[in-house]
């Protein structure tokens, strides 16, 4: 039986080229949803997200519930969980964007604006960049060498540098991936980057984490 999927609802996330990037990838059952309920008996999360830091864990926590039934799913039950951009980011302990806002917390760091070290370096990052793979790193097979498509002004930095999965340059090394246990974060968006994301989205159809 295909194991159903939760791409979560909350009014943050490109949807539409997610949902269709995971059925490329494999994916059957997806569920879009903002519902506990279902949330609970998802085999696998995906967390997508575009816009601030802040309206998204606005977003997310406003819907009575959900935070609950996803720290139940992914953290107690060990599900599978996958976070996009912005979804990313909000595993973060809190966002400086916009003020101080709490995030999920369920990797500790902080997500800080990219600074202009040079004044040819543009922010927002967008376009293709390189993705390298931290070669010590639990989440290595899940991540690969290769090229994606980024758009942030704002980026991830943990407390702990074995939850950096991958790397990329801006001006200066960024997070393009964290993971730790069942949970996986892109700072790049897998349903923009062609062959290269999808490849990435089928591997995570199968990790058994």
């Amino acid at each position: 039986m295909a194991e159903a999927l939760a791409l979560i609802d909350y009014g943050a996330g490109n949807l539409q080229s997610v949902h269709n990037a995971l059925l490329a990838a494999g994916a059957r059952h997806v569920h879009v949803t903002s519902d506990p309920e279902i949330v609970a008996g998802a085999r696998r999360v995906v967390l997508p997200g575009v816009g601030s830091f802040k309206a998204c864990a606005h977003g997310l926590k406003k819907i009575p519930g959900l935070v609950e039934a996803m720290e139940q799913r992914v953290l107690q039950d060990g599900v599978p969980f996958l976070g996009i951009c912005v979804g990313m980011q909000l595993l973060a302990t809190r966002g400086r964007e916009h003020g101080s806002t709490l995030g999920l917390g369920w990797i500790e760091g902080e997500v800080l604006p990219i600074e202009r070290t040079d004044p040819a370096i543009k922010v927002p990052h967008m376009g293709w960049n390189d993705v390298r793979p931290m070669p010590h790193h639990d989440g290595a097979e899940l991540v690969e060498v290769g090229e994606a498509y980024f758009l942030h002004s704002y980026h991830f930095q943990p407390d702990s540098g074995h939850d950096i999965a991958a790397m990329t340059d801006h001006g200066g090394g960024l997070v393009a991936a964290v993971a730790r246990d069942n949970l996986l974060g892109v700072q790049f968006h897998p349903e923009k980057s062609q062959a290269y994301g999808l490849a990435l989205l089928e591997r995570f159809l199968e990790w058994k984490p």
